[in-house]
């Protein structure tokens, strides 16, 4: 099949899995995952980094000549907190890329519409690109893009629940309308859940705990590759319809015909 790029405020990435790099249990481990999965947007919490140290770790560990590092606003509890994150992170030198993360609640990590929309449109005309992470609503995502977002990321599941796609219509929905790429992000458990999302026609899929998690998180990073890509190529090659009656795959009349 012809090369499939992924493009995103102009810039064309050739893997259509995002990785998190949070929960490893070694900065060792997330390198061997980042390499399997063969990533090239990886995202880092800037609550979990110290922008000042020269040889912060978890920076230090990540190729940024190869990757797209992603600063991401987790933890952030309202629209000035993100913005002001994403400032220190520009300042600090990371890419003005931003994945814009609102989440009030410690509890369910639900992100806030409200204070994700009004931190959107304030990064954008900072000139930021902005990649926001939303609950699966198609109403928001249309505004989001409407205000300039590079993509939008709806939520499959909450966020570490590995539930799969808890919110599947929803998603359909915000893919369908979609004039920017959709990346379904939080709650994929399974390389299966990934493919879903890609036959669905998602653009692309972020994972971070299903990986981070495993017993040997490089090799789930490698599954989680096959079935991302697997997904996106069913999707391309055209997904035969659901049926609500059998079908025969080799149907007798023109058989039974030749037989007379």
């Amino acid at each position: 099949m012809a090369a499939d790029p992924l493009t995103i405020a102009g810039r064309e990435f050739s893997s259509r899995l995002f990785l998190g790099t949070g929960k490893f249990p070694s900065v060792q481990a997330m390198q061997a995952a980042v390499q399997a999965s063969g990533t090239e947007v990886v995202t880092v919490a800037l609550r979990r980094v110290d922008l000042d140290a020269p040889e912060e770790p978890l920076l230090k560990a990540l190729d940024g000549t190869k990757l797209l590092i992603l600063p991401n606003t987790s933890g952030a509890r309202d629209a000035e907190e993100a913005v002001r994150l994403a400032k220190l992170a520009r300042a600090a030198g990371l890419p003005s890329w931003v994945k814009l993360e609102v989440t009030p609640d410690p509890r369910t990590l639900l992100p806030d519409p409200v204070e994700t929309l009004k931190a959107a449109e304030i990064l954008v005309k900072l000139g930021f690109t902005v990649l926001p992470y939303i609950n699966a609503d198609p109403i928001l995502a249309k505004r989001l893009q409407d205000a300039g977002t590079a993509t939008v990321m709806p939520l499959a599941a909450p966020i570490g629940t590995a539930k799969g796609l808890r919110t599947r219509d929803a998603l359909q929905i915000i893919i369908e309308q979609a004039t920017v790429p959709v990346v379904v992000d939080a709650g994929l458990g399974a390389p299966s859940h990934a493919a879903e999302a890609m036959e669905m026609g998602a653009d692309a899929v972020l994972v971070n705990t299903a990986i981070a998690v495993a017993r040997d998180p490089a090799a789930m990073a490698a599954a989680f590759r096959k079935g991302t890509e697997a997904g996106r190529e069913a999707y391309r090659s055209g997904l035969a319809p659901e049926r609500d009656q059998a079908e025969a795959s080799s149907p007798l009349k023109n058989v039974l015909g030749r037989r007379a």
